[in-house]
């Protein structure tokens, strides 16, 4: 049983944290900062913002999810 969530789990935590570090690095620059000028009050409107929060949100939640299932292989 823990080595089926060890193969599960590590390579999902490496993938979920290089795809957040990307996303934080990457993504982030893609949109202009100009943009929060104009889209202040409705900045998750726009498409470049959106894109970003919403691929944030996934690889964040996969990190913790992979993270929770390591934790778990080792109480087991």
């Amino acid at each position: 049983m823990k080595a089926v969530i060890a193969i599960i789990a590590g390579p999902l935590f490496l993938l979920a944290i290089s795809a957040h570090l990307y996303i934080k690095l990457i993504m982030r620059k893609q949109y202009d900062s100009d943009l929060d000028d104009y889209y202040y009050e409705v900045e998750d409107q726009h498409p470049a913002i959106a894109k970003y929060e919403k691929w944030s949100k996934i690889t964040f939640s996969a990190a913790v999810i992979a993270a929770l299932l390591m934790f778990l292989m080792i109480v087991i």
